[in-house]
């Protein structure tokens, strides 16, 4: 990958953050900053889709960037911005959509699925492919991480760049090219259903320890007695702790499950004390962020992803005739 790519990702504040959006999400961001030029966005205008309440919006903002850094994230190395810094992104994403033919947004499945799922059918939930793509065509991205739910609205995205293109008949946009990230491992929740905040089953990455803990003894397990073999397939303790601990830790509990004698609290305690292993070093980390130490990070960010905003919007502005 050249080291003059530009990498775009962005992560929604809409609840806090936990296990799921540390390995399905910020662990390979962080692993991305040494790889090309990396512009990071807290998608706060995404999330008001989604989140009615502006204390927790706001609370959420922050704590996104403070775990992120507190994470390994590295501000010398990522412009890391909140997206409602950047306003002009909506004048981009207006007229993107002047140029959007509805049947593209009416073909997106994630809108479906959240309807589906109880969010409120609004314009914004409607359009939010629209922002998306503009969020991307702003900065002029290369390469942009997506899971496969997100894939098509990427393809949205460089569909409404290739309109605008040839609409008024410019180079204004480069195509961005989804970089998918296959191998990312399903975290399972406390339920054992995908780890999400709209199932509200999440283990959250940061937090005082003895409710976090309480968190991880709440995880179902099934029936078995403690002298019995337990089953290995489908087990959320185990698909966590593949996440958390050693290979031959892992191995471990594996024996260990299937020879019984021990019960799941056993297993649990191990599953707790694997997670402090691995995150108590962040948890250090982000106890010493302060406010200020925040503040400056993301002002930083903010300068730096305005001037290229700016600078796109003027070159489409131009283009479009709003000069």
């Amino acid at each position: 990958m050249s080291s003059q790519q530009r990498i775009l990702t962005g992560l929604q504040p809409s609840g806090a953050l936990h296990l799921g959006n540390y390995f399905g999400a910020m662990q390979p961001a962080i692993e991305w900053q040494d790889k090309g030029e990396a512009y990071y966005f807290i998608a706060s205008y995404h999330a008001l889709t989604s989140l009615k309440d502006p204390v927790a919006l706001a609370q959420y903002t922050r704590d996104v960037a403070a775990d992120f850094i507190a994470c390994g994230l590295d501000p010398n190395k990522v412009t890391l911005f909140n997206q409602h810094d950047v306003p002009i992104v909506h004048e981009l994403a207006w007229i993107l959509s002047t140029v959007c033919p509805m049947g593209l947004l009416e073909r997106c499945h994630s809108y479906k699925d959240k309807v589906a799922k109880g969010i409120g059918a609004t314009h914004g939930l409607f359009a939010y492919p629209a922002l998306m793509a503009a969020d991307i065509l702003l900065y002029g991205a290369d390469l942009v991480p997506v899971g496969k739910d997100q894939k098509q609205h990427l393809e949205v995205t460089r569909d409404l760049a290739v309109k605008m293109n040839e609409t008024f008949q410019s180079d204004l946009f480069k195509l961005p090219e989804p970089m998918i990230l296959e191998n990312t491992a399903v975290v399972p929740g406390i339920d054992g259903q995908k780890m999400s905040k709209s199932y509200q089953n999440t283990l959250p990455l940061f937090g005082e320890e003895k409710p976090l803990r309480k968190l991880f003894m709440k995880i179902i397990t099934d029936s078995c007695e403690v002298e019995d073999s337990k089953p290995t397939e489908n087990s959320t303790i185990l698909a966590l702790f593949r996440l958390l601990a050693s290979e031959n830790e892992y191995d471990q509990m594996v024996a260990d499950f299937k020879a019984g004698g021990l019960g799941y609290g056993n297993f649990k305690q191990r599953l707790w004390e694997a997670y402090m292993d691995t995150f108590a070093p962040m948890r250090e980390r982000r106890a010493g962020l302060t406010n200020q130490d925040l503040d400056e990070i993301l002002n930083q960010g903010k300068i730096k992803a305005t001037r290229v905003a700016q600078e796109t919007v003027t070159q489409v502005r131009q283009a479009v005739g709003l000069i």
